[in-house]
């Protein structure tokens, strides 16, 4: 009879033992949680920084803009008033031609065909300076019969004149002027007083004056 061979079963190969837990370092998590807070720190720092940086940047830009429009006004006003000082000595020639034709009597230019002719001529080249002037934007102040404006005119003399209101201007010694938007010229004047109180906003207007 045949004997059958037994096979005996291997024994399972040991599993390998688990390695063991290593504990953490002493003050490893405490020094952990110190990075953390100095990475913290420097993240708040540098926006701090950032937002200090934009907000210079910005007041730089504002500045440069307002430099820009200041430089652009100046440039304004120097092209509006660049005529001033000239101006100022053809009013000069404006006087002399006024005190020529204050000068003629009006008895010679009727009577005297020569002294019509040059008091045309004065004329026609004051009216030519006026136009000149305007151009420019000069414009004459109207101040006769006019309050008194301390802006506008230059108090020469006082002239008793019950029947006006007190600070009217009723006579005017010097034309005044002015160049766009500013005083070129006080007009010298005379106003009145011993009249009664002008009203408040009473423009004192009387051209017969």
């Amino acid at each position: 009879m045949t004997q059958e061979t037994q096979h005996t079963p291997e024994p399972a190969a040991a599993e390998p033992p688990l390695p063991e837990a290593v504990p953490p370092e002493p003050g490893a998590a405490a020094a952990a949680a110190h990075r953390a807070a100095e990475l913290e720190a420097q993240v708040e720092a540098l926006q701090e920084e950032l937002a200090k940086q934009k907000d210079q940047l910005l007041r730089a830009v504002a500045e440069t803009e307002n430099v820009r429009r200041r430089l652009e006004i100046q440039a304004e006003e120097r092209g509006k008033y660049a005529v001033t000082n000239f101006a100022k000595d053809v009013l000069a020639v404006a006087d002399n031609l006024r005190r020529a034709m204050e000068s003629l009597p009006a008895e010679a230019r009727e009577s005297d065909p020569l002294a019509q002719k040059l008091a045309e001529g004065v004329e026609l080249t004051e009216r030519g300076l006026a136009a000149t002037l305007e151009r420019y934007a000069i414009k004459r102040i109207e101040a006769m019969g006019q309050r008194f404006d301390p802006h506008l005119h230059q108090a020469m003399m006082e002239v008793e004149d019950p029947s006006r209101p007190t600070g009217t201007v009723v006579l005017e010694m010097q034309a005044g002027y002015t160049i766009q938007d500013r005083l070129l010229r006080a007009a010298m004047v005379g106003v009145s007083r011993g009249g009664p109180k002008a009203q408040p906003g009473d423009g004192g207007v009387d051209t017969n004056a």
